[in-house]
């Protein structure tokens, strides 16, 4: 039989005397589902209290994280205001200019057309609004493209302008004009490529628009001769000159002198033969003084 009580003996040191107690059976038990009851409630506040300082821990990352989104946010809203100003102000311009350059519209024009900044909620993935922002660098570089290319023909259509012949090569007054006429030494009917400008002797002669010197020389016929190649087909001719002031291979500017008037080859009084040729072709310099 299992015993109903427990002795216990307490023998204190250095003394004789043996003190006994008994303990009931129950007793033992009850201490001791009251101890594993201490036990269990001392480890679920142990658990609770780690928990909870765990939770506080991720509560203030979390918010440090979110905090560190919103600012993310707030500057990815700004960097897309700016951004879709400057879309507009180069749409405008870029607009202006083309009308002003007679260029069609850009191809994709129905692609530049953008409003204010998008009314964005705090919960908005800023992978969305990062793909806003490349669609609008996309639409700047597509303007910038544009401009280049309006750029490009400007300075194209300034260098036609300055190699296009204007103005009169010298100061005088036109004997002989383009086209058929009678040879003044033959007495034959003879086409006649440019236009004979008279003028004094020593007169200065200036070129027409900008281009290199190609020929410098004395030639049969045309006596000092002078041309020049100013691109875009176009070529110059001065004729009968006194005296040559410029070099094959000099690059030369609209207005700089280059010869001075004179009565050297088939000429029979000082002037200036002028022409103007386009790809080979005379052209009636009449049209360009």
């Amino acid at each position: 039989m299992s015993a109903r009580k427990f002795t216990v003996l307490i023998i204190p040191e250095g003394s004789h005397q043996v003190r006994r107690f008994r303990i009931h059976r129950k007793l033992v038990r009850g201490m001791l589902g009251t101890a594993l009851v201490l036990l269990l409630a001392v480890s679920v506040l142990v658990y609770d209290y780690a928990q909870s300082h765990f939770d506080q821990d991720e509560f203030a990352r979390l918010k440090s994280v979110n905090l560190d989104q919103r600012l993310e946010l707030a500057s990815l809203t700004s960097q897309l205001q700016i951004l879709q100003q400057d879309i507009q102000l180069l749409a405008q311009n870029d607009a202006k200019v083309r009308v002003m350059a007679e260029l069609t519209p850009m191809a994709s024009e129905t692609m530049t057309g953008v409003g204010g900044a998008p009314e964005l909620q705090p919960t908005a993935a800023i992978s969305d609004l990062q793909q806003e922002i490349e669609k609008v660098r996309l639409q700047i570089d597509l303007h910038r493209q544009s401009q280049e290319e309006v750029q490009g023909f400007l300075n194209d259509q300034r260098s036609l302008l300055a190699a296009k012949p204007e103005g009169w090569p010298t100061k005088g007054w036109m004997t002989s004009g383009f086209g058929m006429r009678k040879s003044p030494f033959t007495g034959r009917r003879k086409m006649h490529e440019g236009v004979d400008i008279a003028a004094r002797t020593g007169t200065p002669v200036y070129a027409t628009a900008d281009g290199i010197v190609s020929q410098a020389e004395t030639t049969p016929g045309y006596g000092k001769l002078v041309v020049i190649e100013h691109g875009y087909g176009y070529k110059t001719y001065y004729a009968h000159n006194s005296k040559l002031l410029v070099k094959v291979g000099q690059r030369i500017k609209r207005g700089e002198k280059i010869s001075a008037v004179g009565n050297t080859g088939s000429s029979t009084g000082s002037h200036v033969h002028y022409e103007v040729r386009r790809n080979g072709v005379p052209l009636n310099p009449r049209k360009y003084l």
